[in-house]
């Protein structure tokens, strides 16, 4: 199955207000029911764990309403590690209003010094990027990240594309129902992710595969 790179609507807030609100309550739902959540939550206690840090600055990419990361941000701090979170989105009204730092800006230009964060992470958001784009992303994050940046993404298939389609009467917004197999078709594979993180400069770049089609990446500094 070729990579296909469709547009998504809510990239470019292509709906009614309505419709914008109803397809982040969608994504939300997607990464709490079909592991993204999970997926960013492991990742992040590795790079705590492998960096012996129980306090870590978190700057979430791409964050929409920041649900993922604030989730993973409460589920550890059950187990001793504390989050510091920013969320920066290119959409100022995909960023929540209750008080979690956030910023408005494009990722392959962040606005920050050099080492400005412990992490630099993203969920559902490297398959936006074309393979030299992506490249790009990465090494900004890296430019900005102390320890590591993590990547949590979907993984390209026709198995994962049919269970997407068959997964479509669950969610409401006509946003989601285009964006989500959009996000499959122009999702990369395992090893076309690696083939690209590999040429970012990283010290090492760490793969895994998670529940439901999702793949993770840990790229160290």
């Amino acid at each position: 199955m070729r990579r296909n790179a469709i547009p998504e609507l809510l990239d470019d807030d292509l709906g009614t207000p309505d419709e914008i609100a109803a397809s982040l309550r969608d994504l939300q739902r997607i990464n709490e029911w079909f592991g993204g959540t999970r997926t960013t939550t492991r990742l992040l206690r590795r790079i705590a764990r492998t960096s012996d840090c129980h306090s870590l600055s978190v700057l979430e990419l791409g964050s929409g309403n920041g649900h993922v990361p604030v989730t993973a941000q409460r589920q550890l701090a059950t187990e001793g590690v504390a989050l510091r979170l920013t969320l920066l989105d290119r959409v100022a009204s995909h960023l929540p209003k209750n008080g979690t730092p956030a910023v408005v800006a494009e990722a392959l230009q962040l606005p920050f010094r050099n080492d400005s964060f412990d992490i630099a992470a993203c969920n559902l958001v490297a398959h936006h990027f074309d393979p030299e784009a992506l490249g790009r992303f990465a090494s900004e994050a890296l430019r900005v990240a102390r320890i590591a940046v993590l990547i949590n993404d979907v993984i390209r298939s026709r198995l994962h594309l049919a269970l997407t389609y068959a997964g479509l009467p669950l969610f409401r917004s006509r946003l989601t129902w285009h964006d989500a197999p959009a996000s499959v078709r122009r999702a990369y594979t395992l090893g076309e992710m690696q083939e690209i993180l590999s040429r970012t400069g990283a010290h090492r770049v760490e793969s895994s595969t998670h529940y439901l089609y999702r793949m993770g990446f840990v790229l160290w500094k």
